[in-house]
């Protein structure tokens, strides 16, 4: 064995074959083994969890689905042909991804391998960013660690597998996994800088303030990442290092703000607005003091015995200073931007925390890493105690993310499917009832319907209407029902809580005088539902018809949602598609509309 001073402190090295040693080829196959086979199974551990969501995605991913299609078609950024441009996406980098699935025909065109593409794709990339980050975790271990690194993909994989809220919301649909392999790629580069002696060098300057960049435009709340590497470089602040500190701080802010403040500035000069429309729409706004409070909710999903037991790994891990403790603070950094990028955003509705994913993955990686080096320097006894309190600690964490798995699959949040054939498919239906070549819906889900719909689409969120969005900024319940019944006018009107009583438009007497109820939600009832202005109904007949259909094809998919929330929609998303995904009881095929003379000349 030979020796090698690293600073001050004194680390061993496996024989080399210069060193006269004759190494046995069999350990060296099992050494570049074993991390391909750690990474494929700690990502297989994540693909499993994920399988149990079935071909479930979040209506709101189908909306940068949308956008895809009209950037693909050579449409620009609108969310379905004839609409106005409005930026109704925050997540340029991975709607750059899914158009490039598009025009390489592996998204938006079919089925692959008998699955539809539009669900195969964005969660075949989820998987590849899963892979990614548990590579980037064995590239941080491999500094460390000589036979053990290999444990730390493997551990960080099964954590993650283990955690609802990262695998529900990294296979979603949404940016999630990307936004999380951006993060940890720029954790994992100056974790290396650091150990290496190269955090002052320009290159890694210029890497950290890209990977910030590109975080940011992936996720809006991902600026606060640009603050990472000056962060990292407080903690190596030394007197003589001040200068170069400041001038890299430069180097990488300009890194940072180039690509960001080129695309702000397409952004204002394309829609006249410094913000997206999502981030308009939910108004965001100055953190207070109680917003501080709100990583409490993670620590009660994780259970504070497990969180306890995590802080003191890593304070354990700190304070008997190993030579790699900067490396261990260069991760911890990011992730303490991330606790406090998750207290200032908006709380969302979606259940199970989407906005924490990118405290799972920095969180676990600092976790694990920590875990390794405190196991592998104590003794046999300390380790039997530190297993023991591991398993003690997590198995109440561990029955917690069961339960909470279970129930996401019983009663997921709204899919992308089931908004695609309820508010496009079904109202596609009704307007060839009435033989309507133009006909406009007020919905508060876009993201489904504006895969399939032919109708023109009011997004009463205001996530792709930049009325609504302004009026939502402003809370202004009163214009959101004056511009619904006096300008956008729409033909059809579907209502559901808690949009109807969070705007008031589905309690307003103009809704009964100027629409004609064609069918109520089963589950919310009246007046809740679908309705169709009396002025595009010309005989009671055709009411009746719309009626039959609605309670055939609407009836069928509020059911379905209930019975199978994890199912797919077919084997494509079409503008103008009336039949359902799925057949009625004892039908062979989906159910069509009613084939209308006018819709058949179309």
């Amino acid at each position: 064995m030979t020796l090698a001073s690293v600073g001050d402190v004194r680390t061993v090295h496996e024989p080399q074959p210069g060193d006269g040693a004759t190494p046995h080829p069999g350990p060296a196959r099992r050494a570049r083994f074993a991390p391909i086979a750690s990474v494929s199974a700690g990502t297989a551990l994540i693909g499993v969890h994920a399988s149990l969501y079935g071909n479930w995605l979040i209506d709101d991913a189908a909306i940068t689905f949308a956008y895809a299609r009209s950037f693909a078609e050579g449409l620009g950024p609108v969310v379905q042909p004839g609409a106005p441009p409005v930026e109704g996406y925050s997540n340029p980098t991975w709607l750059l991804l899914l158009v490039l699935g598009r025009f390489t025909g592996l998204f938006d065109n079919g089925t692959l391998f008998g699955v539809p593409d539009y669900v195969l794709f964005p969660k075949a990339l989820a998987l590849l960013c899963c892979a990614g980050i548990l590579t980037l975790s064995y590239v941080a271990a491999r500094k460390v660690f000589s036979t053990l690194a290999w444990v730390v993909p493997l551990a960080t994989g099964a954590v993650l597998a283990a955690i609802p809220s990262f695998v529900i919301w990294a296979f979603s649909g949404l940016e999630n996994p990307l936004y999380a392999l951006l993060l940890v790629g720029q954790a994992v580069l100056l974790f290396c800088a650091v150990l290496d002696n190269r955090l002052l060098t320009t290159k890694v300057a210029l890497a950290a303030g890209g990977l910030a960049a590109l975080a940011a435009l992936t996720r809006p709340e991902g600026l606060i990442y640009a603050g990472t590497y000056p962060l990292v470089l407080l903690t190596q602040l030394r007197r003589a290092t001040f200068p170069m500190s400041v001038r890299r701080c430069v180097e990488s802010t300009v890194a940072f703000a180039l690509p960001v403040g080129a695309y702000f500035g397409w952004r204002y000069a394309t829609f006249g607005q410094w913000l997206s429309m999502p981030s308009v729409a939910k108004a965001q706004d100055l953190p207070t003091l109680e917003d501080m409070a709100r990583p409490g909710e993670l620590v009660s999903y994780l259970g504070a015995l497990a969180v306890l037991f995590v802080m003191a790994v890593i304070a354990i891990a700190l304070a008997r200073a190993p030579w790699w403790r900067p490396g261990l603070l260069a991760v911890l950094a990011p992730l303490g931007l991330a606790v406090i990028a998750y207290a200032v955003l908006e709380p969302d509705w979606m259940e199970q925390y989407r906005f924490a994913t990118p405290v799972w993955v920095l969180g676990t990686l600092a976790a694990t890493l920590a875990a390794v080096e405190v196991l592998r320097s104590a003794s046999v006894r300390a380790r039997a105690w530190l297993t023991a309190g591991l398993v003690a600690t997590l198995l109440p964490t561990g029955a917690v993310f069961a339960e909470a798995s279970e129930e996401f699959q019983a009663q997921p949040n709204i899919s992308a499917c089931y908004v695609a054939d309820r508010f496009g498919r079904v109202f596609n239906g009704y307007a060839d009832i009435l033989g309507l070549e133009k006909a406009s819906l007020l919905i508060p889900d876009l993201g489904g319907s504006a895969l399939t719909s032919r109708l023109e689409l009011v997004d009463m969120a205001g996530l792709t209407h930049a009325e609504f969005a302004e009026m939502a900024r402003e809370g202004d319940r009163r214009a959101q029902v004056e511009y619904v019944y006096t300008v956008a006018k729409p033909t059809f009107v579907h209502v559901r809580e808690p949009w109807s009583s969070g705007t008031g438009i589905g309690w307003d007497p103009r809704l009964e005088r100027d629409y004609y109820p064609i069918h109520f939600d089963i589950y919310q009832g009246e007046p809740h539902g679908d309705w169709v202005r009396k002025s595009a109904v010309p005989t009671p007949e055709l009411l009746a018809e719309l009626r039959d259909y609605a309670d055939r094809s609407a009836a069928w998919v509020e059911q379905r949602a209930g019975v199978s929330p994890l199912r797919d929609c077919g084997p494509t998303l079409h503008r103008g598609e009336t039949g359902l995904s799925e057949p009625f009881p004892g039908e062979e095929r989906s159910p069509e509309s009613p084939a209308r003379p006018e819709a058949a000349a179309r």
